[in-house]
């Protein structure tokens, strides 16, 4: 707790087990509190077909990367001042642990998912784990966040995975109920413990993924 402290870190959260009163206690005594749940959900994946204004990260040159970082940022950046990705879609593109999947209105990034897949990464064996997505607030963000979800989808057949994963904190109702409209289904549910107990960017209006485990 001292180095987020010493980072400044304004906001601090994790992903527990809701069942267990435990756990709960526990992390109540830094100063967690309980919030919402968040669902991990599957879709099976179904279909390679092309996700159109979609690319990956390590497909772009290197001088181009850099202009992909700074949109990526500013995604993050207006739905949460100071929420900032880039480290971890570097690391996944170091690491090779799988690879950012990008949307583009033609002229910027609009959205962008971090995925991972392959034996060396967090997905398990046969799954594109999507670990982080977001696409640009607006009115057009669910239109946005479906063609995102097409083109984790294609990613995912590409590489010959047989699930999508992603986290999504049912505070974010809208991308919670396009999920499960979309076919995703629930297959563990934990609880996101916020410190301190403000809503940060799980709320309605977010058009969010993640994985906090």
């Amino acid at each position: 707790m001292r180095s987020f402290t010493d980072w400044g870190t304004r906001h601090v959260g994790l992903f527990t087990f809701p069942h267990s009163p435990k756990h709960i206690a526990l992390y109540g005594k830094f100063g967690f509190c309980p919030r919402f749940l968040t669902a991990i959900m599957g879709l099976p994946v179904r279909s390679a077909v092309a996700a159109a204004g979609s690319s990956q990260c390590s497909a772009l040159p290197e001088g181009d990367r850099k202009s992909c970082l700074d949109d990526c940022r500013q995604i993050t950046g207006a739905i949460y001042d100071g929420l900032d990705l880039t480290e971890e879609i570097r690391s996944v593109h170091a690491l090779q642990l799988g690879d950012t999947v990008l949307i583009s209105d033609g002229t910027r990034s609009t959205g962008f998912a971090v995925c991972h897949y392959g034996p060396t990464s967090e997905a398990g064996a046969d799954a594109c784990l999507i670990k982080f997505a977001a696409v640009r607030p607006g009115a057009s963000s669910e239109q946005m966040f479906g063609r995102l979800i097409s083109a984790c989808e294609r990613q995912a057949a590409a590489q010959g995975l047989q699930v999508l994963v992603g986290g999504v904190n049912t505070a974010r109702q809208e991308a919670y109920n396009y999920l499960k409209a979309r076919g995703f289904r629930t297959e563990i549910l934990g609880i996101a413990m916020h410190r301190p107990n403000e809503a940060a960017y799980s709320r309605p209006g977010v058009w969010v993924i993640d994985d906090w485990r």
